[in-house]
């Protein structure tokens, strides 16, 4: 079941790009504007709207992390905006000018890619916002663009047709050519893969001028080049398909067209789920009132209502659509009861079997006042939500509580004191989950790795503790003994950004504990084959 909760007008122009944090949905106008929206009741943040670009903005998009927000624009610059106030964090500006059509950001936060409309595609360090190289990868216009979920490679499409994978150093790793006749208009990868012995796979989704969204496998077998097999066409929709996303667990994938339509498609199987049609559905009153309202072409605009844009939640089961009618369209996925399914919720959302409320799905740091005051509810401490309240506690402030921060609260019952944080305790302890998976710890030290690097053996080490044991002469593996062929290390950003995740959510389940030490497997796999 989905069903239609919100629908937000607030651009002046049409919408082209929108995209899901955790806690927010921001959306993208030729109005030259983004809207900030709360993403648990879509009310507009006070620094709502950003303005800056001198033209359209094309494309948006979150960090990892949902500290930052990223816009691209026809006036060929990126612009980097601080998610939780709004101000500006840096400019990054295409070396030719050239109108940005898509960007994204890599799973680790460690790059920043931009697709132009002159064929090249840029890449800058995000840390440093340093420009690091810019390429021609197509004689088109760039209009799609992808980090793969491992970071290691990236997919671009252009207005020509064809479907290219580059690795970081933009060197050609695969090309489909007439991938998509008129053109390719968005692709997305799968935010998971799986390798079986010395193969890894992903999914790829990539939609067209041709009405047609397709899902690729794409692989590479231990020494072989990169191939892209056609897994699924896509024909439920009657005319170009303008965008489209998966689901955060990878199960399904969504659509948008030319035809007013969103599909919701089993990724899997490719069978078609759901057609929502909500973008189409214009009243004659409405028409008539624009009619009088709107000159004929401004009427005329709003009669061509295309999809334009899809965003799906990372957290909960919302899906956001943006219109050429200036509409934003936000669907719930549920049962029939109503319920969010579990089937759209991230693992992390899980615990021992059994769902948290709503609040419990975010890191305890990142709940609001409002969270924290449910949650003493819920645990009968309704007598500190008033003390709570006045002294503005959130999810932060929680975390940090001691004894005598409690006293300083006012809180003078001894009993009340130690009753509140026992149950803090057991709130972090819910959140933790699990101790750190093996796959984390370095082979030598046996302790979490903080700069992870692969070494000829295909093992990863803790950088510190391979280069000493190399230094003192040992100039085999630490795991098999046999001589190195090399001494070159190679970073592990796969496995670093596997770790600061897991540390950072402290949030681990089987599945994801799975998806990390898949993301090692193929770190280590990738260097052998290099």
């Amino acid at each position: 079941m989905v069903s239609l909760i919100r629908t937000l007008r607030h651009h002046t122009d049409e919408v082209r790009c929108c995209a899901f944090s955790p806690s927010l949905l921001v959306t993208g106008s030729g109005d030259k504007s983004l809207r900030v929206y709360n993403a648990a009741d879509f009310s507009e943040l006070p620094f709502s709207p950003l303005e800056g670009h001198g033209y359209g903005v094309h494309s948006c998009c979150f960090s990892p992390c949902g500290g930052y927000l990223l816009s691209c624009s026809t006036d060929g610059s990126i612009r980097v905006w601080g998610s939780d106030t709004g101000e500006l964090a840096a400019t990054l500006e295409h070396p030719g000018r050239s109108p940005l059509r898509v960007c994204a950001v890599a799973p680790d936060s460690s790059l920043v890619l931009a697709g132009a409309c002159d064929g090249t595609v840029a890449l800058w360090d995000f840390r440093s916002k340093m420009l690091k190289r810019c390429s021609a990868v197509s004689e088109a216009s760039v209009v799609a663009c992808s980090f793969s979920p491992c970071g290691q490679m990236f997919v671009t499409g252009c207005s020509r047709g064809d479907v290219k994978l580059w690795d970081e150093d933009i060197s050609l790793l695969h090309a489909e050519k007439d991938a998509h006749d008129l053109g390719v208009t968005c692709c997305s990868f799968a935010p998971e893969f799986k390798i079986e012995g010395c193969c890894v796979e992903f999914r790829l989704a990539s939609c067209g001028q041709d009405s047609q969204l397709k899902i690729w496998i794409v692989s590479q077998c231990e020494g072989a080049a990169y191939i892209m097999k056609l897994l699924h066409t896509l024909t439920s929709q009657s005319a170009p398909v303008l965008c489209c996303a998966f689901s955060s667990d990878g199960q399904l994938v969504v659509s948008g067209s030319v035809d007013k339509s969103v599909t919701i498609y089993d990724a899997n199987l490719g069978t078609l789920l759901h057609t929502l049609k909500q973008h189409d559905s214009f009243s004659q009153k409405r028409w008539l009132q624009c009619n009088n309202i709107f000159s004929f072409a401004q009427s005329l605009m709003w009669h061509h209502r295309y999809v334009t844009a899809i965003a799906v939640s990372p957290t909960v089961g919302l899906i956001a659509t943006g219109s050429m009618d200036r509409s934003v369209n936000v669907w719930k996925m549920g049962d029939d009861n109503g319920q969010t399914a579990e089937h759209f919720l991230p693992s992390c959302c899980v615990f021992a079997g059994r769902k948290l409320p709503g609040h419990s799905r975010l890191l305890l740091a990142d709940w609001t006042e409002q969270d924290v005051q449910t949650w003493l509810r819920e645990e009968k401490l309704d007598e500190l939500v008033s003390v709570f309240k006045s002294n503005n506690i959130d999810g932060a402030e929680l975390n940090q509580l001691n004894k005598e921060t409690l006293a300083e609260l006012g809180i003078e019952s001894v009993g009340l004191r130690g009753r509140l944080l026992r149950k803090i305790e057991a709130l972090k302890a819910q959140q933790s989950g699990f101790e750190a998976p093996d796959e984390f710890l370095c082979p030598i030290t046996r302790e979490l790795m903080k700069d992870p690097v692969i070494a000829a053996d295909g093992y990863s080490y803790e950088r510190e503790a391979i280069e000493g044991w190399i230094q003192g002469k040992n100039k085999t593996s630490p795991m098999t003994n046999l001589p190195l062929r090399t001494t070159l290390l190679t970073p592990n950003r796969s496995l670093k950004m596997a770790i600061t995740r897991w540390k950072s959510s402290q949030q681990l389940t089987d599945r994801q504990t799975e998806t990390y030490a898949a993301a090692y497997r193929l770190s280590a796999l990738m260097a052998l084959n290099s």
